[in-house]
């Protein structure tokens, strides 16, 4: 009878032994199903970040579209539509020959272009400045913009033209990918410029005058 108990009281003993030891297992079971859960959720919620960063950007980024359209032998116009949703500042057109490093024509604007809509500006003569009086080949033009506080220019916009004697006989559009704007400086940039450029010129004409002093001492 005594050996019985004795024996009960052993298993009883060792079934209370093991309950922490199981209830540790089951704690890191437990804790690696978490893990692994807590792991899948953040990779879901960084995916959805960034597709709504992208869709984010696609919507609100800048995005110019610009034509070269003849409006009769003697003139084209130039036509910028924005694309985008954000509404920007046109700054300045510039046309140049492919074969050209420089632009042959450079003028500056203020123009503001809402989401959506259009800006049309007539050429005129400025178009021969680039080609001159007889030429066939591909002209590019590009726009500088404001937006967000930020300086952006467009990609070069190819058309393949045929100028004869001062008369524009063919302006069709060049069909090439075209990459996105450029960041080319933000307003805090250019207004630290400009702010340089004003103390450099304020030291020179200080020393000219100390200068023009001691001369006449």
């Amino acid at each position: 009878m005594n050996m019985q108990w004795f024996a009960q009281h052993i298993s009883f003993t060792l079934i209370l032994a093991y309950i922490p030891l199981f209830g540790t297992v089951v704690t890191t079971v437990l804790s690696l199903v978490l893990a692994r859960a807590t792991l899948r959720y953040a990779e879901a919620s960084d995916k959805g970040l960034a597709l709504a960063r992208e869709e984010f950007e696609r919507e609100w980024s800048p995005e110019l579209h610009i034509k070269l359209e003849q409006v009769s032998a003697r003139n084209a116009r130039i036509v910028v539509t924005n694309l985008a949703k954000i509404s920007v500042l046109l700054q300045m057109v510039q046309l140049r020959k492919l074969t050209m490093g420089v632009p042959a024509l450079r003028y500056f604007l203020n123009e503001p272009l809402v989401g959506g809509t259009t800006w049309i500006d007539e050429l005129g003569k400025r178009l021969f400045v680039s080609t001159g009086e007889d030429y066939d080949g591909v002209v590019a033009v590009s726009m500088t913009f404001y937006c967000s506080g930020r300086l952006f220019r467009t990609d070069w916009f190819r058309f393949q033209i045929l100028v004869r004697h001062g008369e524009i006989l063919k302006l069709e559009p060049v069909n090439i990918a075209a990459r996105r704007v450029r960041v080319l400086e933000t307003r805090r940039a250019a207004q630290v410029r400009r702010e340089l450029a004003v103390d450099v010129a304020g030291v020179g004409a200080g020393n000219t005058g100390v200068g023009a002093g001691n001369n006449g001492e």
